[in-house]
């Protein structure tokens, strides 16, 4: 069902591109819908945090119901909505430590109509991604370095310009309001779980669970499909900022690299498994994993045009994924081709590239070696 109607959203997208119709931010009605279900999910919370106190105060002095709001407390102190915090275990820079890469970041993000980053986090996934972290909203940019290394300056451009894309185009999902009631109701789901090889007594908590599991799940389910379209729109809307950012043909470059991404991912392990094993003598293989980007680079530049092509038709053929929080590339490319190009909102030179580079230096050699480690 999941795939059908992602199907139906995406190519009822793209028919409206196609048709000279303009994609705008905002909230469908399915969306404003999950918003007020988001508000109920937190309405039950306030409830049981509410009523744990009252039964504490109200029947103190009695065990029973002093027990009874204590439990409905920390049930709702669990079920609280938390911002995710920044990442310890990645490797994190301030402007202070990159200012040539935050000032370029910056007039990304006067493109995209948006306020700039606050921190940027660097990791060895093919990959980029946004989120907002702690009460402050302290907006976290991850990096891959693997990605960051195969793309040309403008498509890098154009990869900022799709994430930054993402603060300004109303991405139900991204928001506070949503993103921590669905975390509340998956901890709901996950207090519902049946117990496995139960027994008797726990046969018939799994009973007794049954109805409001299937009720918490559907909820989630139908939370899942309220969003699904205004998601779609939120990638098609960020693809759009890329292509002002970075120019067309950068954004459609970069999508192009993304389908490549598994053959990225195995160059890289192939290549620090080489340097693990190398014999002895030949030096420690931290030292020779600085040169992993190059080969990295290489390996994504032999590759054919007749490669992407057929990727793109698997891609086609394949539709959409029922996991997938995406639409399908090749869809998100057919609509930066419809109507004219657009020029690039934000160039670079050589100079100020060489800074940036100078900047990750220390970056992309550590997430080097913690890969040929194997952290």
């Amino acid at each position: 069902m999941r795939r059908t109607l992602a199907g139906r959203h995406g190519e009822r997208l793209l028919a409206e591109v196609s048709a000279g119709g303009t994609l705008r931010p905002g909230k469908d009605r399915p969306a404003l819908l999950a918003y007020g279900i988001a508000l109920v999910v937190h309405g039950v919370t306030v409830a049981l945090a509410v009523g744990g106190v009252w039964c504490v105060v109200g029947g103190w002095g009695s065990p029973g119901p002093v027990v009874s709001g204590l439990f409905f407390v920390a049930l709702a102190w669990s079920l609280r909505p938390r911002m995710p915090r920044l990442p310890k275990d990645e490797l994190l820079l301030y402007r202070t430590d990159a200012p040539a890469l935050y000032g370029l970041i910056d007039e990304i993000a006067q493109v995209a109509g948006t306020r700039s980053v606050d921190v940027i986090a660097v990791d060895a996934a093919f990959n980029a991604g946004v989120r907002t972290c702690g009460v402050r909203g302290r907006r976290l940019l991850t990096l891959g370095v693997p990605l960051w290394e195969t793309l040309e300056p403008q498509q890098r451009i154009a990869v900022l310009g799709h994430e930054l894309g993402h603060y300004s185009n109303g991405d139900t999902r991204r928001g506070i309001v949503f993103a921590t009631a669905y975390r509340s109701l998956a901890i709901w789901h996950y207090y519902l779980q049946p117990t496995e090889d139960p027994s008797p007594l726990e046969m018939v908590a799994n009973l007794v669970y049954l109805v409001p599991r299937s009720l918490v799940l559907g909820m989630l389910m139908l939370l899942d499909q309220l969003t699904l379209r205004s998601m779609q729109r939120a990638e098609y809307l960020a693809d759009s900022v890329a292509a002002r950012a970075g120019s067309t043909e950068a954004a459609v470059a970069f999508l192009d690299r993304l389908l490549v991404a598994d053959s990225a991912d195995t160059t890289v392990r192939r290549e620090s498994n080489k340097l693990r094993t190398r014999p002895r003598g030949t030096g420690r293989a931290e030292e020779w994993a600085d040169g992993l980007w190059e080969l990295l680079a290489a390996h994504m530049e032999s590759i054919p045009e007749h490669e992407y092509e057929r990727q793109r038709r698997v891609g086609a053929r394949r539709g959409h994924s029922v996991d997938d929080t995406h639409p399908p590339t090749h869809l998100r490319r057919a609509c930066l081709l419809v109507g004219a190009v657009t020029p690039a909102a934000v160039v670079t030179d050589d100079d100020r590239e060489q800074r940036i580079a100078a900047e990750l230096a220390d970056a992309r050699r550590q997430v080097a070696r913690q890969i040929v480690r194997g952290d």
